[in-house]
């Protein structure tokens, strides 16, 4: 995959540099706004990274400039700002993900492998979920395993959905509070835990094969376990 990073600052670039070159990304790199757009519109990319302030030309210009000539590259901005309102600009403004400063590298890499392969499967009309023998309708809005019906709540389906979504993956729980409750900020509960106990006794406790995993210090994992 290709990425292009758009950032100023040297010892964030080239961190995000290194870090997706070892995670087998081809990558290219601009210092400024108005290089960064100029590469954007030359290449193709898999993903863009782009920082919201920048030399020359900001980020959220150079996210609408791709947008308005027909490019649906995702785009995951980084930026400082981390209020909701600079969030919810950032997202109006074309970006598809929004990451704040410091990030851990785990967490960026998670949500781009999600960015990327969500834009590949937009093409295709999805509308059933298959995780080992766990299968979800989406339009019937139904789950099953093994052919056995299971009764899950509006916020479980949601919940499920999203872990089936990014199957394999370690999805955060700043991603679940973001893309399951629509919280861009921490509410300090355990609304998480709860949901995620409520639907591992649903999915997993009858069945030999538990496929929801707890990655310790890290986030949940939806996955086939030998």
């Amino acid at each position: 995959m290709k990425a292009l990073v758009i950032e100023d600052d040297q010892d964030v670039a080239n961190y995000l540099v290194k870090g997706l070159k070892e995670s087998d990304f081809v990558v290219d790199h601009a210092s400024d706004g108005k290089e960064g757009m100029m590469m954007a519109a030359s290449e193709d990319y898999d993903i863009m990274i782009v920082d919201r302030m920048l030399p020359g030309m900001d980020g959220l210009s150079i996210i609408k400039t791709v947008r308005a000539t027909g490019n649906q590259v995702p785009v995951l901005i980084l930026s400082a700002l981390g209020d909701v309102d600079d969030r919810v600009e950032g997202l109006r403004g074309g970006g598809d993900d929004y990451l704040t400063k410091p990030f851990s590298f785990t967490e960026l890499l998670a949500r781009i492998e999600s960015l990327v392969r969500r834009n590949r499967q937009s093409a295709e009309t999805e509308t059933v979920l298959r995780v080992a023998d766990l299968e979800m309708d989406l339009l019937a809005r139904t789950v099953k395993r093994a052919g056995q019906n299971i009764d899950v709540q509006p916020r479980e389906f949601r919940l499920l959905e999203y872990l089936m979504r990014n199957a394999g993956q370690v999805v955060t729980r700043t991603m679940l509070l973001e893309k399951v409750w629509d919280y861009h900020f921490d509410p300090q509960t355990n609304v998480i835990d709860v949901h995620i106990s409520r639907l591992r006794a649903k999915i997993d406790k009858e069945f030999d094969t538990p496929l929801l995993q707890t990655i310790r210090g890290a986030g949940y994992m939806l996955r086939e376990t030998a």
